[in-house]
């Protein structure tokens, strides 16, 4: 069985709910991010391209009728080139990533195209169908934006709280402060502005519209001024706008291949670990616990190996969770800034974080890395790189 490489990744810049990039159908942006990352491999013929693995959480408006197949035709590839469109919520992006590296290792391409989209802003409203034609009611149109929507009666209660309660909760249960979490999430921010400055992401963002870079990012951050907003989901609660991540629009690429591929550039990184994990669905935030754990076991390291791991920030207080139960160095997780300031785009952030990762490795020389989403409804996902370059 061959191996599965990482060859290139780029992303758009992530925009906010309502922001630059409202105006931009998300397969359009999907499209764009498909561009930007064939543009780092100009030696490539598009045509070889075995599959394209594309993930999106929504698929209720402009992204529907597989939003994969659509990007491939708009960015002009050739019409052999066929796509599927994967949905495991905020990690479509990184399992349409384990997909591809599968392909890869079992023969099936050479070269397998991955990525993600979502533009929240453009979400639509859903009316369910009448049982029966011409009802005399009202009818409530229902928002696809974030979280539940059209919930089965037959569900637990406990199962469907709000996003924001289920972190409430395992605050509670881990006793994670709201200092804590402001100070997290000022970091995140100060970070993201950081590398910026540094020019670490000016390789892997393709501009769009007049949008060259993250739009949500807040430079000079600190714990004491997020510490002056008001809790969003309970009234004594911690978790503000301040310390979560918001809404947003963006779409990400990552070209994987065989270690032969006719890809023209020299891998990065090698996939060498994945995992997956589910728990019960208000504790999805602690998922990454275990996803993690397993990709370390399967690429036969440990986490004493890791010197890089990008966690997506979903909320401050299930990063600072995970990382807690990892036992590791802090300062190791979200270099270069998280999904609290950068933004998560549900779809794309897997297809981010993977990016992001392989870029670091590659600019500190450092062997592993691990990269891990949180997945409402109760489960996550993680990938263990190795560094080749």
């Amino acid at each position: 069985m061959s191996s599965a490489f990482l060859y290139a990744a780029a992303r758009t810049p992530f925009g906010r709910f309502g922001g630059a990039l409202a105006e931009v159908r998300p397969d359009d942006l999907a499209a764009i991010a498909i561009q930007g990352v064939l543009a780092k491999t100009p030696d490539l013929d598009p045509a070889a391209i075995g599959d394209v693995a594309w993930g999106c959480a929504n698929q209720a408006g402009e992204d529907n009728r597989n939003v994969g197949r659509m990007a491939v035709l708009l960015a002009g590839l050739p019409v052999s080139v066929p796509a599927t469109t994967v949905n495991r919520l905020c990690g479509s992006s990184l399992d349409a990533a384990i997909i591809g590296s599968r392909v890869i290792e079992s023969g099936d391409a050479d070269v397998v195209l991955t990525g993600g989209v979502e533009s929240m802003t453009r979400a639509p409203w859903v009316l369910p169908k009448p049982s029966r034609a011409f009802p005399a009611g009202n009818v409530t149109a229902v928002s696809t934006t974030l979280g539940w929507r059209l919930v089965n009666e037959n569900m637990p209660a406990e199962w469907t709280v709000s996003l924001g309660e289920a972190n409430e909760m395992l605050g509670d249960r881990f006793s994670i402060s709201r200092e804590r979490q402001d100070e997290f999430a000022a970091r995140s921010h100060n970070l993201a502005a950081a590398a910026w400055d540094a020019g670490f992401y000016d390789s892997l963002v393709v501009p769009v519209a007049d949008l060259a870079r993250d739009e949500g990012i807040r430079p000079g951050s600190t714990a004491e001024k997020l510490a002056g907003l008001k809790p969003s989901f309970r009234k004594d609660g911690t978790i503000t706008a301040g310390n979560a991540s918001p809404l947003n629009d963006g779409a990400s690429a990552v070209l994987l291949g065989s270690e032969n591929a006719a890809i023209g550039v020299d891998p990065i990184a090698r996939v060498a670990g994945r995992g997956v994990a589910a728990v019960e669905p208000q504790l999805f935030g602690y998922a990454p616990v275990e996803a993690a754990d397993r990709a370390l076991a399967r690429a036969g390291i440990t986490w004493d190996d890791v010197s890089a791991v990008e966690l997506n920030e979903a909320f401050a207080v299930q990063s600072l969770a995970c990382v807690d139960a990892w036992k590791i160095d802090p300062e190791i997780v979200n270099s270069k800034g998280g999904a609290i300031a950068i933004g998560h785009p549900l779809g794309a952030s897997g297809g981010r974080i993977l990016g992001t990762l392989a870029a670091r490795l590659t600019e500190s020389g450092d062997r592993y890395g691990v990269a891990a989403i949180c997945i409402g409804v109760g489960q996550a996902l993680a990938v263990v790189l190795e560094n080749v370059s």
